[in-house]
């Protein structure tokens, strides 16, 4: 028999009825960064500067540190004039129109900076091998208590924090910035709407789409780090709420399912595609399944995977892919189990470890997603069931599976643990400071997990702290 709760769309529950969006028209402080030269090359037979009308030309190309221990982060930051086209390897791709990017690597990378296709300079950051420690340690508070907010890692190391809804269930306009060096948050830039329910994506280009939200109809806006404001851009074509969002490698945004609307909300299976060359939404083809509470993971293919979720009627079990380079959606193998709120980690071996969620009952299963066979295979059971937690891909391999809801009486969760791809198990590891379910988890450049906010009891204790796992 069906598990006899509802998690209304993105916490609706316990949100009064009838929230209006606030419009704001604050702004915050802008960002700044710094670079330095520890390391560095320059391009061999060229010359020039970045004043505009030189012929292109790559003037540096640094890594600040030049050495580094693993788990700590390194700064590339470059110089050049004349470019059309900019982009460095190792997987980072176009940093056009950015002059840094932080890396993280695990062992000694050479990284090279190719400009217009044709000019290169590459330099390497040296990593000195150390074991870390996992475990859980407190660090900044955030400015208010929050849950159903989201985190985005920026390209300069930090992280933003934006919207969510308060401990009344209020929906939130602030935003704020975590400081990795500092351990500190500071608020920026207030959004054109207060959101909860929201999505936030990381462009190429550096800014942040954040779409959507409980009652805030289709409108969408932009996060500019370098300004550190939001500022409006094309609507949605249709209102959208507990929807996905996934960056594409093309640039543009896919935008899936969810809810339309608060009351008589109709669930979505269309879907639509943001080009931020244009700032423009446009129709693509629908999903077989109306659905929330499902998982999104772009495939090394380029293909997106979609997975499980609740259609107002019973937990689903399909999975579905879609193809940007014909725009539409196509079924393929379902999952063993039927679940929603559970999550979807795309592994080093390009499978997909589906883990936890609610299905007849709360479950602790695991499944894992072979895109080359189209099918889902068993991969063990946590240690703890759990929904509404969260799932890290960490620097190891491994993936760090941290809080949720749990256990019989449904109470958030301070238990964590580690799934090994290798030996396809999973083991308990240190617990977090607080129980925490509906939280944000992101992976630092440092290899460490920021883990923000959420609510602490069934009686929906709202968080403001914050913690990291090392």
């Amino acid at each position: 028999m069906r598990r006899q709760y509802r998690w209304l769309p993105i916490g609706v529950a316990v949100w009064a009825s009838g929230l209006a969006c606030l419009r704001t028209s604050m702004q915050g402080p802008s960002a700044s960064g710094s670079g330095g030269d520890d390391a560095t090359s320059t391009s061999a037979g060229t010359t020039g500067t970045a004043d505009t009308g030189t012929a292109p030309a790559i003037v540096r190309f640094t890594a600040t540190p030049a050495t580094i221990s693993a788990g700590q982060a390194s700064t590339l930051s470059w110089t050049v004039a004349g470019a059309t086209t900019l982009s460095i390897d190792q997987g980072i791709g176009s940093v056009l129109g950015r002059t840094s990017q932080v890396v993280a690597p695990t062992r000694t990378t050479a990284y090279t900076l190719t400009l217009n296709g044709s000019l290169s300079a590459q330099v390497t950051v040296m990593v000195t091998q150390a074991a870390l420690q996992g475990g859980f340690a407190p660090t900044g508070r955030m400015t208010m208590a929050r849950t159903l907010h989201t985190a985005t890692l920026l390209p300069n190391g930090k992280v933003l924090i934006a919207g969510g809804s308060d401990g009344n269930g209020n929906p939130l306009a602030s935003a704020e910035l975590y400081d990795p060096p500092s351990g500190t948050f500071a608020a920026t830039a207030i959004m054109t709407m207060a959101r909860s329910g929201h999505t936030a994506t990381l462009l190429l280009r550096g800014e942040v789409l954040i779409a959507g939200g409980l009652d805030c109809g289709a409108s969408t806006e932009l996060y500019d780090p370098a300004t550190g404001t939001f500022r409006a851009t094309g609507s949605m074509t249709v209102a959208r709420y507990a929807h996905t969002a996934t960056l594409l490698p093309s640039g543009k945004v896919l935008i899936a399912g969810g809810f339309s609307g608060l009351g008589t909300a109709q669930l979505l299976a269309s879907a639509e595609l943001y080009d931020p060359a244009t700032g423009t939404f446009r129709a693509t083809g629908s999903m077989t399944v109306a659905r929330y509470a499902h998982t999104v993971t772009l495939l090394p293919s380029g293909r997106v995977l979609v997975v499980g979720g609740d259609n107002l009627e019973t937990n689903l079990a399909s999975a579905e892919q879609y193809d940007a380079s014909v725009g539409t959606f196509a079924a393929t193998d379902g999952m063993a189990a039927a679940r929603e709120m559970h999550t979807a980690t795309l592994l080093p071996n390009g499978q997909v470890l589906i883990a936890g969620g609610l299905g007849d009952d709360l479950l602790a299963s695991a499944e894992q997603y072979d895109p080359d066979a189209g099918r889902f295979k068993p991969a063990g059971s946590m240690t703890a069931g759990r929904y509404r937690h969260t799932a890290t891909m960490l620097q190891n391999g491994q993936v760090l599976i941290a809080g949720g809801s749990g256990d019989d009486d449904d109470e958030p969760l301070a238990k964590a643990e580690l799934y090994d791809p290798a030996a396809g198990t999973f083991t308990p590891t240190a617990s977090m400071t607080v129980p925490r379910s509906v939280h944000t988890a992101t992976l630092l450049p440092s290899g460490k997990v920021l883990i923000a906010g959420g609510f602490k009891t069934l009686g929906l204790e709202h968080l403001a702290s914050a913690e990291l796992y090392e």
